[in-house]
């Protein structure tokens, strides 16, 4: 569910429709502007899911880096440790994205697949790179964490490898350093691909829509509530 449940429980409990009648008259014209042009280029055919990360400022830089290009998800895995992340880094940017947290590799890799994407390793050496990667159906990049990288079980789950090109003589970026070229990369790949900025559509447009208002607006859950009862 992710970070901010109550909200998302909202949203579930009296549907999009309600939530945003009742919260937009709070909304100021340039706030509900703002919201519909980040929907405008969200992407939800790409995702990234990180496996047993170590490290709470890297996982603080890996969501601003999600959330900052547009994706909609990050999904961790956490069969080791639990997900954290330093709030002092996100400054609030996580509650813009959802958060699906999975218990082993299996259930991570199924969820992806549920939704149709392709599932990529990132690994040093590998002979697909962000340039070439297949970028014409949904796909997720997967990252291990910052010291043993992913599992076999990781790889073993994954369609292929991509690799993060370097030309001087380290061997490997900085974890955060890692989500952030990939997801530039291949989102904008992604985008150029289908020829739009962004591609939610539905019902699933109008849930982000009526969950962002919903954390727009202080009290967003009474002001439902006793809009819904009239």
């Amino acid at each position: 569910m992710g970070t901010y449940p109550e909200m998302t429980r909202l949203v579930e409990r009296h549907g999009p429709d309600a939530v945003v009648a009742a919260l937009r008259p709070l909304l100021t014209d340039e706030r509900a502007a703002r919201i519909e042009q980040t929907l405008d280029s969200r992407l939800g055919s790409v995702s990234v899911a990180l496996e047993n990360l170590h490290d709470a400022h890297n996982g603080a830089a890996a969501i601003r880096s999600i959330e900052a290009f547009g994706l909609t998800t990050l999904h961790v895995v956490e069969t080791e440790k639990r997900f954290d992340f330093s709030s002092k880094v996100t400054i609030g940017c996580e509650k813009w994205i959802a958060i699906r947290r999975h218990t082993d590799v299996a259930g991570c890799a199924a969820a992806l697949r549920e939704r149709g994407m392709t599932l990529w390793a990132t690994l040093p050496g590998a002979d697909a790179t962000l340039d070439t990667v297949p970028v014409d159906r949904p796909l997720a990049l997967w990252f291990g964490n910052e010291h043993a990288g992913l599992t076999p079980e990781a790889v073993a789950a994954c369609d292929g490898a991509v690799s993060l090109p370097m030309v001087g003589f380290t061997q490997s970026f900085n974890l955060s350093v890692s989500v952030a070229l990939a997801v530039e990369r291949v989102a904008a790949r992604r985008r150029a691909h289908l020829a739009i900025s962004g591609d939610l559509e539905g019902q699933e447009r109008a849930f982000l829509r009526a969950r962002w208002y919903a954390l727009t607006v202080r009290g967003a859950a009474e002001i439902v509530a006793r809009a819904v009862s009239k």
